[in-house]
């Protein structure tokens, strides 16, 4: 079932979803297992799965360092099949514009039809780790505009190099993401804004939000982009702090805002299983409001752990 339709049939009751990290390659999905399946209890209509895109490292080779094109964590497409059919879980594989070529994710969209895989975000993705701005595949989209463009040209029938007349057309529905503390990138939230009115005129469905910490700025993210005419259904991305170190990483990494109460909350820890219990308690708070004001969907970023989200669901589903 599409994500639009979950939320239809919800009838403002607002919803539970997480999402995971594939594991790194040569391990078990065991794990990946045993962090969802505690969650599973609170019925998420969906699930959404990360794609890591591709980074470079050097291997010596004859006194030489050769220079080697890898991905740590593939098997996105493949850890979606597998939750759909173990759980009877509509599963969200993220698509990326940075890694792939247009032809790489057609392949990829195609396989996505053959396994009744009806959702899918499409996302720009991040520069690699040795790039300070982000560059395009040879070959790839630069924008998750384009990226958006091809799958609804897809579900026209239109592709890359053919156009097919079918009756078994695809229907993808395409979350988006948006960024109530602006994109790190844009010049404005204003700016950031009219890129995610692009994205929803070309065709996205829905929208999931970066984490934040503070639901003012949530809240008036949402009005600028309903006045603006984005009038898709916006989701609210939670992650709780787990660690002290979460206090400066988050902010360098996803350029988001901590609210002074929450530094000084987490400073007085003497432990970080103390932060845990701040951060899990900040969350359930921040999700208790989000569900008065009627959001249609509590999106939780878990990161491959399952025990801080654990304890903010049974708050509240």
């Amino acid at each position: 079932m599409k994500i639009t339709d979950h939320i239809k049939k919800a009838n403002g009751e607002t919803l539970f979803s997480f999402e995971i990290v594939p594991p790194v390659k040569g391990k078990s999905i065991q794990e990946l297992y045993n962090n969802i399946d505690p969650l599973m209890e609170f019925k998420p209509p969906f699930i959404d799965v990360t794609t890591s895109r591709e980074e470079y490292i050097y291997k010596e080779k004859d006194g030489l360092l050769d220079k080697k094109l890898i991905r740590t964590r593939p098997g996105t497409l493949g850890i979606c099949a597998s939750l759909k059919h173990k759980y009877d879980v509509d599963t969200v594989p993220h698509v990326l514009c940075g890694g792939f070529t247009k032809e790489e994710t057609e392949y990829l969209l195609v396989d996505c039809q053959y396994l009744e895989i009806e959702n899918v975000m499409a996302l720009r993705g991040d520069a690699r780790k040795e790039e300070k701005y982000f560059t395009p595949t040879k070959g790839g989209h630069q924008y998750a505009t384009e990226l958006v463009e091809q799958i609804q040209n897809i579900n026209k029938g239109n592709y890359l190099h053919e156009t097919f007349e079918s009756s078994e057309l695809t229907s993808f529905c395409i979350g988006v993401a948006g960024y109530p503390e602006k994109h790190m990138e844009a010049p404005s939230l204003q700016s950031d804004l009219k890129r995610l009115k692009e994205k929803v005129d070309l065709g996205a469905d829905y929208v999931v939000t970066q984490m934040f910490f503070d639901n003012k700025k949530f809240f008036a993210f949402v009005e600028a982009a309903r006045e603006m005419g984005i009038d898709v259904p916006i989701i609210p991305g939670i992650k709780p702090i787990a660690v002290k170190k979460h206090l400066h990483l988050l902010p360098q990494v996803f350029r988001v805002d901590i609210p002074q109460e929450l530094i000084e909350a987490v400073e007085a820890c003497k432990d970080n299983k103390e932060v845990r219990k701040v951060g899990v308690e900040w969350a359930i708070q921040q999700s208790k409001e989000l569900r008065e004001a009627g959001v249609p969907v509590l999106h939780y970023y878990s990161m491959g752990k399952s025990d801080n989200i654990m304890d903010i669901a049974r708050e509240l589903f």
